[in-house]
């Protein structure tokens, strides 16, 4: 994920990978470019507060320029959100390859331990964002081509915006799916600023009235609703309009297959500049859900889990917090009475989910209470003494960093991997030119 440099706040911590590693193109890197390849340079290109990024100057087989993006990560946790990131990037070039860079490969660095690269095609980028008059109905198109084919919502794999991971367990249900995402984002961002009184008794509300009243309607009186793979973080940061091409093009993305809408959320954010406009065109090609009534109500809602996951990812700024409190005020405010009322004014049952409604088996009991040792309310929290599912001897997952490999702040918000991560029945990603199996990450992706 690029920096989000649209808060007047500045984030002046050193990036935590050394910089000499974009001052050379390591022999690990060289073996993953195409068959052909020719490197003559390496040199810092974009922003990230995260890694190190760079452009590789090459030519092809043919003699042609050929240059690539290559992004620097370490330890584990970088190792993590380099796979994660590929995986991404590789499915969302799958659908939209008009306007994603074709990911090349990801690996290991050779004569460094501990050091993982992710390669892209390099795009020269116009710094500005996509115009109106086209983005918003190719943003529509890659909606409608990114069908879920099993008819889940999530994904069964962590992805990483910035450096914390995003939990979406697969579901049935985009409310369930959406809860057990936005509860894990407010126990990550609870970790970063600490407890706050305030802050609980509107995050309760949230999930106890707000979400029923906005996120059930689209799946009750006949409605259902379509997973479709989203970009996750589309703010003004991470689009832009490639200047050889002129066409818009999206990057850094943390894909899950959800409601269309959510995909809309940052552009709800009126600090940003893909805003009512882009929402209004996008709405032209991809009309509101229904009940449409409720369209800008999910938006603010959508809106707060991405200024959420925002403030989870940096420690000592409570101006995000600010925002992310004022959004759950006005949620609340807007709908004081829940899903009991909507219910009520349209002869409903108060909790259409029956047994016999599909529920992922991430979901808690209709018994369970939410607490804070149990916050985010999957049957068994395996970051809670538990031994990692994937790795059953080891005490922790292969998400966790040892004290040695980073600054408190980056531990503080480690999370093992989540209970309901599974090995899923086929690939959902496809093998790429080098013959590397892009495989859903049940666990990080074998270099």
């Amino acid at each position: 994920m690029a920096a989000q440099g649209s808060m007047a706040d500045k984030w002046d911590r050193e990036i935590p990978v050394p910089a000499h590693v974009i001052g050379y193109v390591d022999p690990g890197v060289r073996k993953k470019l195409p068959v052909g390849t020719t490197v003559h340079s390496i040199s810092p290109s974009g922003k990230s507060f995260w890694a190190r990024t760079a452009k590789i100057e090459a030519t092809g087989a043919d003699g042609t320029d050929t240059p690539f993006f290559i992004k620097v990560n370490q330890f584990q946790h970088g190792r993590n959100m380099i796979s994660s990131e590929f995986a991404s990037m590789t499915k969302l070039h799958s659908i939209m390859p008009e306007m994603v860079p074709e990911p090349i490969a990801w690996g290991a660095y050779e004569e460094e331990d501990d050091i993982y690269f992710f390669v892209c095609r390099f795009v020269t980028m116009s710094g500005d964002i996509p115009d109106v008059g086209d983005f918003p109905a190719l943003l529509a198109k890659m909606h409608q081509r990114g069908a879920s084919a099993d008819g889940e919502f999530g994904l069964p794999y962590v992805t990483y915006s910035g450096r914390n991971p995003q939990f979406f367990p697969p579901s049935r249900s985009w409310e369930e799916c959406f809860t057990l995402g936005i509860k894990a984002e407010f126990e990550l961002e609870e970790r970063t600023h600490g407890p706050d009184e305030e802050m609980r008794r509107l995050r309760d509300g949230v999930l106890a009235i707000a979400i029923p009243r906005l996120l059930r309607p689209l799946e009750t009186e006949g409605r259902t609703l379509v997973p479709t793979l989203v970009h996750g973080d589309l703010w003004d940061g991470n689009a832009s309009v490639d200047t050889t091409t002129g066409h818009p093009v999206i990057y850094d993305a943390v894909p899950i297959y959800a409601h269309n809408e959510y995909d809309l959320g940052p552009w709800w954010a009126p600090r940003h500049r893909m805003t009512s406009e882009y929402i209004n065109k996008y709405s032209l090609c991809n009309p509101p859900s229904e009940p449409a009534d409720d369209f800008e109500g999910r938006g603010l809602l959508y809106r707060l889990r991405f200024d959420l996951h925002a403030s989870s990812l940096y420690p000592g700024s409570l101006k995000r917090r600010g925002l992310v409190m004022d959004t759950m005020r006005e949620l609340l405010a807007r709908y004081p009475h829940g899903y009991e009322e909507y219910s009520l004014d349209h002869g409903l049952s108060p909790d259409p989910l029956t047994p016999d409604s599909p529920r992922s088996s991430a979901s808690p009991s209709s018994s369970e209470e939410d607490s804070d040792t149990e916050l985010l309310g999957f049957d068994l929290p395996c970051w809670v003494g538990e031994p990692d599912p994937l790795t059953p001897d080891s005490p922790r997952s292969s998400a966790s960093l040892s004290s040695s490999e980073e600054d408190s702040d980056m531990e503080l918000l480690e999370l093992d991997l989540p209970c309901w991560m599974r090995e899923p029945e086929s690939a959902e990603f496809p093998i790429t030119a080098q013959g590397e199996m892009t495989g859903v990450m049940h666990q990080p992706l074998a270099v």
